[in-house]
Formats: structure tokens, C-alpha cells, sequence
């Protein structure tokens, strides 16, 4: 999950913001649950056709 659309309800502010102790706390716990977590989806998909790309042109240099 990113947390570049969360919401804190402590200070109606985006928690990637950090306004408050407790956005900066659920900000720093969700960077460590996954080295993804900062990523924007934009750019995890991205990745993901990367990804699929190679694995497509190993799959055809093997035939």
C-alpha cells in the first residue's frame, strides 16, 4: 500500500506530508513493512512490464 493518498485523521493532512507525530510515525512504518511501499503505482507498473518484458525475451531465446 502507498501512502501517498492516505489521510492522517489526527490532522486531515496526507501522510506523506508528515504534519503531525502520528503521520510521521504511520510514515515511517509503512517505508519499512515493504521496499515497495513508497513507490507510486505509476511506477510499480512500469516495473511490472519491465519485468514481464524480460521474462518474455528470455522465453523467446530459449526457443
Amino acid at each position: 500500500m502507498t501512502y501517498d493518498r492516505l489521510v492522517c485523521a489526527n490532522c486531515a493532512a496526507p501522510v506523506s506530508e508528515g504534519r503531525c507525530p502520528v503521520c510521521r510515525a504511520n510514515r515511517e512504518r509503512l517505508q519499512q513493512e515493504s521496499p515497495f511501499a513508497g513507490m507510486n503505482p505509476m511506477a510499480l507498473i512500469a516495473l511490472l512490464a519491465v519485468l514481464i518484458a524480460a521474462v518474455a525475451l528470455l522465453a523467446h531465446q530459449t526457443v
